[in-house]
Order: C-alpha cells, then sequence, then structure tokens
C-alpha cells in the first residue's frame, strides 16, 4: 500500500515546483516550471496550474511555500520577487482548484519547519533558517515553536539593514540584506548572473549574511543558522567562511559568541521538504515542531 504523501508547492521569483511528500519527508515524485518573469498575475497563476495539473492524485492536503509578504496565512499574497502577485488570494485559489485542505506560509518559514524536522536542526528548539537566492528570507523556531508574529510574517531577515548607505530595496527601505545580497541584486550589481560572480562578490555576500545574521543571534539567542538557497549553496565554502567570520567578529556575548552558519541539511529538495512539512503541520501529524 502506497505511504500517504501531501502535494508541496514551492514558489519563487524564477521557478515553480511542485512535488508529492510522504510523512517520513522522502519526495516520491516532482516537476516544475519556469515563473513567467514579469507575467501578470494570472500568467503566474496559469502557469502554477499548468505544473499542478501534472500532479499524480492521492494527496491528502496541500502545503505551500511562497515569497512574502503576505497576510492571513496565504490568503493574500505579495511577493517582492513576483511583481504580478499583489494581494493575490493563493489559499483559496489553491483549495479551489485542488479540492485539498490548503496551508500556505512563507516559503523561508516553511523551511525552518523542514530543517527541525528532517534537516540539519533536528533536535534544535531554537534556530534560524534562510533562504538566499534570487531573494532573501528567514524563518525562525524558538522554543520549539515557529514564530509567526502579528500577521504571520516573523523572520524577514532580507530587510535587516546591513549597510546604512547602501542601495534602495524593492521594499522601500536603504541597505537591507535582500538589497545587497541576492541574487537579484548580485545581477544589479555585477551586470552578470550570480552565478557568474567573482570571488570577492562570493565572500561579501557570506560577509553580509553573517552581519546579519549576528544581529539576530545576539537579539534571540541563538546558536545555530541553517542557509538554503542557490546563491549560498552555489557559492559554497568562500560564502560560508566569510559569514562565520563576520558572526565572529559581531556576535560577541557570551550565548551568541559560539553561533554557527551551516548549509541546509536537505539541499535542493528542502523548498519542497519546507512546503510539506507546512501541509504536514496543517493535518497535526508533524509531531515535532508546533
Amino acid at each position: 500500500m502506497a505511504s500517504p504523501t501531501v502535494l508541496a508547492v514551492d514558489i519563487g521569483g524564477t521557478k515553480i515546483a511542485a512535488g508529492l511528500v510522504d510523512e517520513e519527508g522522502r519526495l516520491e515524485w516532482r516537476d516544475r516550471v519556469a515563473t513567467p518573469p514579469g507575467g501578470s498575475g494570472e500568467q503566474v497563476w496559469d502557469a502554477l496550474v499548468g505544473l499542478l495539473d501534472r500532479v499524480p492524485p492521492g494527496a491528502e492536503a496541500c502545503g505551500v511555500g511562497c515569497g512574502g509578504p503576505m497576510l492571513g496565512g496565504g490568503e493574500r499574497v505579495s511577493p517582492l520577487n513576483i511583481a504580478g502577485w499583489r494581494d493575490f488570494p493563493l489559499r483559496q485559489r489553491l483549495a479551489d482548484h485542488t479540492g485539498l485542505p490548503t496551508g500556505v506560509d512563507n516559503d523561508a518559514k516553511a523551511l525552518a519547519l523542514a530543517e527541525g524536522w528532517r534537516g540539519v536542526a533536528v533536535g534544535c528548539r531554537a534556530f534560524l533558517s534562510m533562504v538566499v537566492s534570487t531573494g532573501v528570507g528567514g524563518g525562525i523556531i524558538l522554543d520549539g515553536r515557529l514564530l509567526d508574529g502579528n500577521t504571520g510574517n516573523a523572520g524577514h531577515i532580507g530587510h535587516v539593514v546591513v549597510e546604512p548607505d547602501g542601495r534602495r530595496c524593492t521594499c522601500g527601505g536603504v541597505g537591507c540584506l535582500e538589497a545587497e545580497a541576492s541574487g537579484t541584486s548580485i545581477a544589479a550589481i555585477t551586470g552578470a548572473p550570480a552565478a557568474a560572480a567573482a570571488a570577492v562578490v562570493r565572500r561579501r555576500t557570506g560577509t553580509l549574511v553573517g552581519r546579519a545574521v549576528a544581529s539576530v543571534a545576539n537579539l534571540l539567542d541563538l546558536r545555530l543558522v541553517t542557509v538554503a538557497g542557490s546563491v549560498a549553496l552555489g557559492y559554497g565554502e568562500p560564502f560560508f567562511s566569510a559569514a562565520q567570520e563576520e558572526i565572529g567578529r559581531r556576535a560577541r556575548l557570551r550565548f551568541s559568541a559560539d553561533c554557527r552558519i551551516v548549509p541546509s541539511g536537505l539541499g535542493a529538495d528542502g523548498p519542497l521538504v519546507g512546503a510539506a512539512a507546512v501541509a504536514w503541520r496543517g493535518t497535526g501529524r508533524l509531531g515535532l515542531l508546533a
């Protein structure tokens, strides 16, 4: 008899992925499509529907990780890296289309659930998970619970200021981590794809991430940070070394001085496992983290 599965959906600025994930966090099936660049809200929705219509039947629930900000558990989403979606009613439209109980959360918060469930943070009751990719996001587990905040948007480390006189961010601020260290920003700064960045850019990106992490570790008494995303994982050791060095310079309190920053334990599967964690959490069967 086949294991129960949930439909996991990861929605990003450059791609939309879907998968079927079982109760052990194993991906049983996956597929992806490109996010229409500059597409209208309905064009992005149509790309998502085209992907969903290829998913084999049988899932018990649907979980979604999507860029933020958002309102009311995904009732309205406004991802900064998907210009066509502003106050887009994602959760209800997905529930109507799939006929499944549907949960939506910020993609980095979903990853935090996944890291505590099946990743490098298993057994850790206080940590930060980050995604450094097209954009920069974060999710925080504190005292064994995923932090939501007033509107479900807790953890937006991409909008911690790391360069006070830096670049204008899409959020309207200046010098945000996302404006300086996201794949989109790196491409704008260098004039080339982020994947082609020189060594000095890779280390600078790690340094800026470490700068933001140190502030959060000092604020929240954290000793572990996990990082996923194409920029962080693609830049590899130079990125993580630079980030750890910057944390060492700036997190100097007794409780934060040994904060470690490490690659995600889930690799490229992390976003879909995270979306699945949102779904399993909604069914009450995730178990590990509330």
